[in-house]
């Protein structure tokens, strides 16, 4: 991985861990840079994430800053490989954006993933007809081999369902169910694969009806991946010019509004009910 394709989340997140064990520890960046036999800046830039620490030097600063629990040791050392070291989501650094890499990175790593959706069905649970159909309405200038690509991507990341699973809960708008994307074919499919998901162990789907009424979320989808120790719970919060991503109180408050959503939604058997009656409702059309 190349410093130069630009500042990551993963080399953020690192270099965010690097700053604050440092402060724990009293020292200032001269002293850490000494340490290493380099200078301040070189620590600054790591701890910014413009050029991430490598393992050697993540090792070395956390002996320098008395980390001694071994989970806690693992995770940063874990992460600084993930950081220079290409996962499958690198290979498709050149086709998608650095944030939706980041992104895919998460999924990988997370052991939970908790997802509410107000307009799509959440990608992880799409038919390649209907993630097609929703890629070209986004960018409708799109050639058909980048939309393949997209597709390709997409598809690559549906399989950390089936390889030593994380847990997926997520919440549907009813609307998601409602509207018609790539026509009446391509959604009856697509509701057809929800219901074979729902049946899934690690998998959870419940339907937020329109009778429901207001709601916790008017402003849309977000996503919680719940990490391993040491990481907190990380939030991804889509808008229409870039991805937001939010850990501590941030991502506790959406965790909360979640639960408070939940509690208004369908049962998991009348979630399965209702998609199964829209389903049979399309194939008439």
């Amino acid at each position: 991985m190349s410093a130069k394709r630009g500042v990551t989340l993963r080399a953020q997140w690192l270099g965010k861990h690097l700053r604050e064990l440092r402060e724990r520890a009293g020292l200032t960046l001269k002293e850490a840079g000494e340490y290493l036999q380099r200078d301040g800046s070189t620590v600054s830039r790591f701890e910014a994430g413009l050029y991430p620490a490598r393992t050697p030097d993540v090792l070395a600063l956390l002996d320098l800053y008395g980390v001694t629990a071994p989970q806690a040791r693992d995770g940063l050392v874990r992460l600084s490989r993930d950081v220079w070291q290409n996962g499958w989501w690198d290979d498709y650094s050149g086709d998608v954006s650095l944030g939706i890499v980041d992104y895919a990175w998460l999924e990988a790593r997370a052991e939970s993933i908790t997802s509410f959706d107000a307009l799509v069905i959440p990608g992880l649970l799409q038919t390649r007809d209907y993630m097609g159909a929703v890629i070209r309405a986004e960018d409708p200038d799109a050639t058909d081999e980048q939309i393949d690509r997209w597709v390709e991507f997409r598809r690559t990341r549906q399989e950390i369902l089936t390889d030593d699973a994380p847990r997926f809960s997520t919440i549907l708008d009813e609307c998601v169910l409602r509207r018609p994307i790539g026509g009446p074919a391509t959604m009856r499919g697509q509701l057809t694969q929800l219901a074979q998901y729902a049946s899934a162990p690690n998998i959870e789907i419940r339907v937020l009806p329109l009778s429901a009424g207001a709601h916790g979320s008017p402003d849309g989808a977000f996503r919680i991946f719940e990490l391993p120790q040491p990481f907190p719970a990380v939030a991804y919060v889509p808008t229409p010019v870039g991805a937001i991503y939010v850990e501590g109180e941030a991502a506790d408050g959406l965790k909360l509004k979640y639960d408070r959503m939940r509690r208004s939604t369908l049962s998991t058997r009348g979630s399965l009910e209702l998609i199964a009656a829209v389903a049979e409702s399309l194939s008439d059309a």
